[in-house]
């Protein structure tokens, strides 16, 4: 049995407008690594040259590690290596990443065989660790790669292969972002909304899923209409609006929020101008003040052990 393994994951935006809590995308825009040894001494050390908790209860894939060592009750200590390329706190599903190479690092090291339902619910422990609570859309895109959708109670993940032709450009802003922003965006979220707005979110998130199972990029990327959430978060990310305009206008087919934000996502296929929407996005955060990182990209296979 091996002793030591690295498996790395991708990262992923979650809800895609109307599906909060409920859809993610794995992309491949950025990737966590993460490498799991055996050590003969019990316990949980975490070694990392970023800037992130190494307090096994404070960091996402300490959490993972912790709980799978007492359900499977091995008798190993365990290191844990993070290399993080996902940026945290940018709506990226940087905490997810972590979480979901950790699952399936710890399941790979201790050959358990377990099933896609059962990483997703043992990654899904980690984000405890930065949003507070447990939610696994994040999670289960990066876990299983493509388009995820996520049922609960129990927990039921669904996942649809997305177009070849999907692309996204996402702008990643240059911004001090709080901590434990997740959070604190959580927290803006109105506690009752409108019946109608109910039913337009109902009905673009249902056009989303049509549009991944048919193979639909301009299906998808037009559906993609949140009334509800990004109301009430636009107003934490500076020039959200101008970004969003200057996509469309560029030939964006739709533009959400990445997740929790600050990132904004503009839907697109491969035979658009990318190049001219990323500009179009850089110009609407410039009139803010604020400097982006562009990412052009594609849907990702989920989390796997690198060769």
């Amino acid at each position: 049995m091996k002793s030591k393994i690295t498996v790395v994951a991708p990262s992923s935006t979650a809800n895609l407008g109307p599906g909060f809590d409920v859809f993610g995308l794995a992309v491949n825009a950025f990737y966590d690594e993460i490498t799991l040894t055996k050590k003969k001494t019990g316990g949980v050390n975490i070694v990392t040259g970023d800037e992130i908790p190494t307090e096994p209860d404070k960091n996402t894939a300490g959490l993972v590690v912790k709980n799978m060592i007492k359900k499977f009750k091995t008798k190993d200590g365990i290191e844990i290596n993070i290399k993080k390329n996902v940026p945290a706190g940018f709506g990226m599903g940087s905490s997810a990443a972590s979480a979901a190479a950790s699952a399936v690092a710890f399941d790979k090291l201790y050959r358990l065989n377990l099933d896609g339902n059962s990483l997703v619910e043992f990654a899904g422990v980690g984000e405890k660790a930065s949003a507070g609570t447990i939610h696994y859309d994040n999670v289960a895109a990066s876990v299983l790669g493509g388009f995820v959708i996520v049922k609960t109670n129990p927990l039921d993940v669904i996942k649809i292969d997305p177009p070849t032709n999907l692309r996204m450009c996402i702008a990643v802003p240059k911004l001090k972002v709080p901590k434990k922003k997740t959070k604190v965006s959580r927290g803006v979220i109105p506690r009752k909304i409108n019946f109608a707005d109910s039913v337009t979110n109902l009905s673009n998130a249902a056009a989303i899923v049509a549009g991944f199972m048919g193979n639909d990029p301009v299906l998808i990327g037009k559906s993609v209409k949140d009334v509800i959430v990004e109301p009430a978060r636009k107003h934490m990310i500076p020039g959200f609006l101008k970004v969003k305009e200057n996509a469309l206008k560029a030939g964006a087919l739709g533009v959400a929020i990445s997740g929790a934000g600050p990132s904004i996502i503009a839907f697109s296929k491969s035979s658009d101008n990318l190049k001219k929407i990323s500009k179009a996005m850089t110009k609407g955060f410039e009139s803010a003040k604020t400097e982006c990182q562009i990412v052009i990209c594609k849907p990702s296979v989920g989390a796997s052990i690198k060769k």
